[in-house]
């Protein structure tokens, strides 16, 4: 039998409901929510920035204002511009001095026009101009440094219209706390007034994963990449597996406005095949990182830009929920890489990081579906749907290569 309760008292007790399950929902949130819940508030980076940065490629000796001209003008005509990327940044090499007053000034023999009117030049193109500087007293490179012109720099490069700010971690102070650091830069360049992305770069070295998501728009998690697929250098480069096994226990940090930097992209550079390149950059995009390309964009092969201008997956990077991908499965050199995406749809990477072809099957309930449930499946290297599954899926997979796919209920 169904008791009707009064009226007064069925409000009552509606209230009450209410109130616990609101509190019951809080928590839930609070307990599902990424480790890494609070984001740097600017209003920037809600999709992980998309660019080119000159160090890859030109390192310090070859980077000039015709260069980095040169790349402005191949990221609109080669289609990446179409595509999503955005900023050009050049890295390290840029600054020569200060004057009297303390003001930084660019290599007058490299820069002849000065950094204004290449921002200009750059943003002309309807891109957006980034810029390098050091938390420490001097650059990786040796150039003048941030540490204690922070609010003067910050206001020099919004001056010349600068939209994004790579901050390195060379050639500190003893003691020097990088967490108290990088909040310095972050707060002289809210100071400016003008939006400008932050992208914090000391490697992982001090977990930043804990504690940058409401100072940085992005932070570097690992060393320096390498040209390569699978080494280790000593001075802590790390090649495109030893990034893939650094990344995959933070992935809960990462998200819209703050984001894990598996640093910028090898691909077209000639150290790998590529085979390597296509896993590298799926890999890159399930991760939700920045892509960064690091190539000679004026001068990419076909096979280059085909993976640079992958829309399909890049569509898997700049997914809006910004939900980083991780390894659901492993079997010795056989891998599961697996991204949630918006739509409730999946992002899978079958990784072969090994030297011979093997069949690699990811099973539905590793990627979180009923193994009953029937889902579309898109191959996003081949542009083909393919026959629809229900249970898993599975591919043969070349050595030292990855099959891409989009699975959707």
């Amino acid at each position: 039998m169904i008791r009707i309760l009064p009226l007064p008292v069925r409000s009552q007790f509606l209230r009450s409901l209410l109130r616990v399950s609101g509190l019951a929902l809080a928590l839930c949130s609070l307990l599902l929510a990424p480790c890494c819940s609070h984001a740097l508030e600017n209003g920037l980076a809600r999709t992980p920035p998309m660019g080119w940065n000159s160090w890859n490629r030109f390192g310090c000796k070859n980077v000039n204002e015709s260069v980095v001209r040169a790349a402005a003008d191949a990221m609109v005509s080669s289609g990446m511009k179409s595509a999503g990327y955005q900023y050009i940044v050049i890295d390290d090499c840029w600054q020569i001095g200060r004057d009297a007053a303390g003001n930084i000034l660019a290599d007058p023999e490299k820069y002849p026009h000065g950094i204004k009117a290449l921002a200009d030049y750059v943003h002309s193109k309807g891109l957006k101009f980034g810029i390098y500087t050091d938390a420490g007293v001097k650059t990786c490179a040796g150039r003048p440094g941030s540490l204690g012109h922070e609010y003067q720099d910050a206001a020099q490069y919004a001056r010349w219209g600068v939209d994004f700010v790579k901050e390195d971690w060379c050639n500190t102070v003893s003691g020097q706390s990088s967490e108290a650091s990088y909040t310095v830069m972050r707060n002289a360049l809210a100071a400016t007034g003008r939006p400008i992305v932050f992208s914090i770069c000391e490697w992982g070295s001090t977990k930043p994963w804990l504690w940058a998501g409401p100072i940085g728009n992005m932070w570097r998690a690992t060393g320096d990449i390498q040209d390569c697929w699978d080494c280790k250098r000593p001075w802590g480069g790390n090649g495109v597996l030893q990034i893939l096994d650094l990344m995959d226990p933070i992935y809960s940090y990462s998200g819209p406005g703050h984001w894990n930097d598996a640093d910028m992209l090898e691909v077209g550079n000639g150290g790998m095949t590529d085979a390597e390149y296509q896993a590298h950059f799926s890999l890159w995009a399930l991760f939700s990182a920045p892509l960064m390309a690091g190539n000679d964009m004026a001068h990419m092969t076909d096979a280059t830009r085909e993976i640079l201008l992958n829309k399909e997956v890049i569509g898997v990077d700049q997914d809006p929920m910004g939900i980083q991908g991780h390894r659901v499965q492993k079997d010795g050199d056989l891998e599961v890489w697996c991204k949630q995406l918006g739509d409730g749809g999946r992002a899978v990477v079958l990784l072969n990081r090994g030297d011979k072809p093997a069949t690699i099957t990811a099973n539905w309930t590793a990627i979180g579906y009923p193994s009953s449930l029937k889902a579309k499946v898109r191959d996003l290297w081949l542009h083909q749907d393919l026959a629809s599954r229900a249970g898993s899926y599975a591919a043969q997979v070349p050595g030292k290569a990855a099959v891409m796919v989009r699975i959707t209920p």
